[in-house]
């Protein structure tokens, strides 16, 4: 346990960090967390008729793995305590939105149950509007960002950055679990041939397809541009496109196509991890468009490996037109959601270097001061008269 300096613009205090084994310990345990939610999505997905009410095996698995969680994220704030509020007091970094998160959990499980049993197993589209569902995921995100708040609090890398990253990959996730209907990683609609007509069925299918890499590249490239923003860490964009495509792909038992394009998209990402490193190798982390070129290359190696998965897998036949034209728009939208975060970037940064101005003035007129006074009181010395 240890206490660093955060600023907050003009305000500094002193709050507690925890270790790197102990957000490690925190991802480990949102990792449980998000595999019961990964069985219950199976469950409702392949095992429907099984699912007679709120208590089941899954259900179990996935609020064991919360309660673990959240106790645990508890445990690290009693542990520091140093006053009676210590649950309003001793969070570490990062971890009391983390309690918020516990809590919208609970709250939510409470929600479900009693919506299971008035209205029964939700089926569909309704399992991903379900009111209780999006407070049940919005909480369990704010949960298991927790290590990757306290990454960024503490500004190292190490086994910290690690459990960042595999925070930050869970926590995509589980924002994604109520997406699956328009997911890429589960839509083939690339393998199917397109014929024009607004009311065709293979146009309709072709819509949806390109709606889901659009909507998927917002999901994946904003957070790691969030993370990129503040320092470059192979793994990013691998950690994120990893487990987001594993839990649809594992969701619908895996099956072949999409595995195989799951896993090129995953090279995809591998290769712009290292290409947004090397990058800020040689060009340096204050480089011109550095966010927007990051985010395009996310977006244009991830879906064009995506592409060729399903190609290898199966045949695209899309016309160039539409596939081609996928990589570049998402491509586009990257480098869009990059510009827009490097306008925050360059706030901080010119709000940085205004405070060291300010302090290098105040600085400055002390040392006037001080050699003002000191020149008068040698004035004053020179002028008395001689005895």
């Amino acid at each position: 346990m240890s206490v660093q300096t955060v600023s907050l613009g003009a305000i500094r205090t002193a709050v507690s960090v925890t270790s790197p084994r102990e957000d490690a310990v925190t991802a480990f345990l949102g990792a449980l967390l998000v595999g019961g939610v990964l069985t219950d999505a199976w469950a409702h997905t392949n095992r429907l008729s099984t699912l007679e009410n709120f208590f089941t095996p899954w259900h179990a698995m996935l609020y064991t793995g919360f309660a673990a969680t959240a106790a645990w994220t508890v445990w690290l704030a009693y542990r520091r305590r140093t006053t009676p509020r210590w649950w309003r007091d001793a969070w570490p970094a990062g971890y009391a939105v983390g309690a918020v998160g516990a809590a919208m959990f609970a709250a939510g499980g409470v929600g479900d149950m009693a919506w299971h049993t008035i209205f029964g197993i939700e089926v569909g589209l309704k399992t991903a509007l379900s009111p209780t569902h999006l407070l049940l995921d919005m909480g369990a995100v704010l949960l298991l960002t927790s290590p990757l708040r306290s990454w960024w609090a503490a500004n190292s890398g190490g086994p910290r950055a690690a459990a960042g990253l595999v925070s930050m990959g869970l926590g995509v996730t589980m924002a994604t679990v109520l997406l699956l209907n328009v997911s890429p990683f589960v839509d083939t609609a690339p393998t199917q041939t397109y014929e024009p007509g607004l009311t065709n069925a293979s146009h309709l299918a072709a819509v949806r397809g390109f709606s889901g890499y659009l909507i998927f590249t917002v999901v994946l490239v904003a957070p790691f541009l969030l993370a990129h923003r503040r320092r470059a860490t192979f793994g990013a964009a691998t950690a994120v496109v990893g487990l987001v495509a594993a839990f649809a792909v594992l969701t619908f038992d895996a099956p072949r196509v999409q595995l195989i394009a799951a896993v090129t998209a995953l090279v995809g990402a591998a290769l712009a991890d290292l290409a947004v490193v090397r990058l800020d190798a040689v060009r340096g982390p204050d480089a011109a468009l550095r966010l927007p070129i990051a985010g395009a290359l996310v977006a244009a190696l991830v879906w064009s490996g995506h592409l060729l998965g399903l190609h290898l897998a199966t045949g695209v036949h899309w016309p160039p037109e539409l596939w081609a034209g996928t990589v570049v728009l998402t491509a586009l939208l990257g480098a869009l959601l990059g510009g827009l975060g490097a306008g925050g970037a360059w706030t901080a940064v010119r709000r940085e270097r205004r405070d060291r101005s300010d302090e290098g003035r105040r600085r400055g007129k002390g040392t006037e001061a001080r050699a003002s006074g000191a020149s008068a009181t040698g004035q004053g010395l020179a002028a008395r008269p001689r005895t």
